[in-house]
């Protein structure tokens, strides 16, 4: 591990180091109305979708948010000097979430976060940006997972809808109107 003195970080101002988002940075997503969607009267399939889809667009802004906003902060001096850094972590789902890794990307973790605060060797002027790195790291993985789950959720919900409207349609038009079945049942 690597030693960090206190005379190896200059003085940088408390403030400069990490500034955490705030309120204003999430409302200048182009999409960031869009869950108050949820509790609206969907009138079937087409207006599921819609909402799905602007759904997953908020999870990429607030992924790029965390891409353009958080990363370099985390990525730059005095932290880059550290053995763990914050980094991304591609999802076979199509998500990304933030990680703490070591140098040689052998291990991932929060356990690297907390082993890095308890090392005497980390300099206690950078305990407090690390905490608020982990705290932004800990909501930011939040609405990235569940912005994600809603759209998967509402896309099910459409092929569901679109599966009875075939049903609908076949008793009262008295022909076959086929939807392709889904693979996976869901509440």
């Amino acid at each position: 591990m690597r030693v960090l003195t206190h005379d190896s970080i200059a003085p940088i101002s408390h403030s400069t180091r990490f500034v955490a988002l705030e309120q204003a940075d999430f409302q200048r997503l182009e999409h960031a109305g869009y869950l108050k969607g949820l509790l609206q009267p969907f009138k079937g399939k087409g207006s599921l979708e819609t909402w799905a889809s602007q759904c997953a667009a908020l999870r990429d802004d607030v992924i790029g948010l965390a891409q353009r906003r958080v990363l370099p902060q985390a990525r730059a001096y005095p932290f880059s000097l550290l053995d763990v850094q914050l980094a991304q972590q591609a999802t076979g789902a199509g998500t990304t979430f933030l990680r703490w890794r070591n140098l040689d990307r052998s291990s991932m973790g929060v356990a690297l976060w907390e082993a890095l605060l308890a090392n005497p060797a980390t300099p206690a002027s950078l305990i407090d940006e690390l905490y608020a790195i982990e705290l932004q790291r800990i909501v930011l993985n939040m609405q990235i997972s569940l912005t994600h789950s809603i759209a998967r959720q509402a896309l099910e919900c459409a092929n569901k809808a679109a599966q009875a409207e075939a049903a609908y349609l076949r008793r009262v038009h008295g022909h076959t109107a086929s939807v392709p079945p889904t693979t996976k049942e869901s509440p």
